[in-house]
C-alpha cells in the first residue's frame, strides 16, 4: 500500500509488437511451439540425468541444473508474452512486474555463473584430466553450484529492488514483451543516473566477466585439442567447442547488448528482438547443442526408452 501511495501507476500496459498486429498472430504460433520444445527438451534432461546413476558426475549434474533454470526462465516469461501476443493490451499489475522482473534476473543471473562453472569443469577434465577427481570433487561441485543461484537471487533482489524504488507517475506504457529493468526504468519518474552506473558496472561483472573467463577456458581447451594425436577425436571436440560457444556467445552478446546499452541505443523493436535471442533461443537451443551431440546423454536417453518400451510389453 505504501508504494501505491507514493506512485500514482498501478498497473503496466505491456506493448508488444502492437504496431504490427499481423506480425502478432504469426509470432503466437511459433512462440508456442518453441515454448513446448523447450519445456519437453529441458524436461528429458532433467528426467534422464536424474534416474541415470552413471550420470551422476559433475558435467551432467551442472547440466541438470542449467536444465532446471532454463525451464524456469521461460515459464516466467513465455506464458505472459504469449497473453501480450494474443491480446491488443495486455494488463500486468505493479506487483507482478515486480515479480516477473526478479525471475529473470534471478534466472538469468544464476545461468550467467552456471554457465561459467560449466567451463571451468570443461577446462579442468580436458586441460588437467589426472588432477580433475580432485580439482572437481563434490564439496568443489556443490560450492560453485550454490554459488551460482545464491549470485542469481543476489542480483535479482538489489536489481529488482532498486528499480521499483522510483516513483511512476507518467504513462504505464512498456514498450516490450515482458517486465524487463531497461525498458520499465525509462517510465520512472526521477533520475535514474546512479541506477544506471551500477546496473552498468554489475553487467560487467555478472556478464562480461564471466563470458571473458569462459572465453579464456575454451582457448586453453583448444590448445589442448590440438595436441590431440587421434584427428576423428579432434574433430568431435572442435565441434563440440564450437556449439558450445555459440550457445554462450548468444546468450552473453545479447544479455550484454540489452543492459549495457544507453537509453536510447536502439529502437524499441531491435531491444525486444535482442531480448528474444537470450529468453528465447537460448533455452531452445541448450538442450541441443549440450544433450543430442552428447553421446552418454543419448545412451542414456536409449536406455530409458527401452526400459519404458519392455515395462509397457511385460
Amino acid at each position: 500500500m505504501k508504494r501505491q501511495n507514493q506512485s500514482s501507476v498501478v498497473e503496466f500496459i505491456l506493448l508488444g509488437f502492437s504496431n504490427f498486429p499481423e506480425l502478432q498472430k504469426q509470432l503466437f504460433g511459433v512462440f508456442l511451439v518453441i515454448y513446448l520444445v523447450t519445456l519437453m527438451g529441458n524436461a528429458i534432461i532433467i528426467v534422464v540425468i536424474s534416474l541415470d546413476k552413471s550420470l551422476h558426475v559433475p558435467m551432467y549434474l551442472f547440466l541438470l541444473n542449467l536444465s532446471v533454470v532454463e525451464v524456469s526462465f521461460s515459464a516466467v516469461i513465455m506464458p505472459e508474452m504469449l497473453m501480450v501476443l494474443s491480446t491488443e493490451t495486455t494488463r500486468i499489475s505493479f506487483v507482478s512486474c515486480f515479480a516477473q522482473m526478479y525471475f529473470i534476473l534471478f534466472f538469468g543471473g544464476t545461468e550467467c555463473f552456471l554457465l561459467g562453472a560449466m567451463a571451468y569443469d570443461r577446462f579442468a577434465a580436458i586441460c588437467h584430466p589426472l588432477n580433475y577427481p580432485m580439482t572437481m570433487n563434490k564439496i568443489v561441485f556443490v560450492k560453485l553450484v550454490m554459488f551460482s543461484w545464491i549470485s542469481g537471487i543476489m542480483v535479482a533482489t538489489v536489481q529488482t529492488t532498486w528499480v521499483f524504488s522510483f516513483p511512476f507517475c507518467g504513462p504505464n506504457e512498456i514498450n516490450h514483451l515482458f517486465c524487463e529493468s531497461p525498458p520499465v526504468l525509462e517510465l520512472a519518474c526521477a533520475d535514474t543516473f546512479l541506477f544506471e552506473i551500477y546496473a552498468f558496472t554489475g553487467t560487467i561483472l555478472i556478464v562480461m566477466v564471466p563470458f571473458l573467463l569462459i572465453l579464456l577456458s575454451y582457448i586453453r581447451i583448444l590448445y589442448a585439442i590440438l595436441k590431440m594425436p587421434s584427428t576423428t577425436g579432434r574433430q568431435k571436440a572442435f565441434s563440440t567447442c564450437a556449439s558450445h560457444l555459440t550457445s554462450v556467445t548468444l546468450f552473453y552478446g545479447t544479455a550484454a547488448m540489452t543492459y549495457l546499452q544507453p537509453k536510447s541505443g536502439y529502437s524499441p523493436e531491435t531491444k525486444k528482438l535482442l531480448s528474444l535471442a537470450y529468453t528465447l533461443l537460448t533455452p531452445l537451443l541448450n538442450p541441443l547443442i549440450y544433450s543430442l551431440r552428447n553421446s552418454e546423454m543419448k545412451r542414456a536417453l536409449m536406455k530409458l526408452w527401452k526400459r519404458k518400451v519392455f515395462l509397457h510389453t511385460v
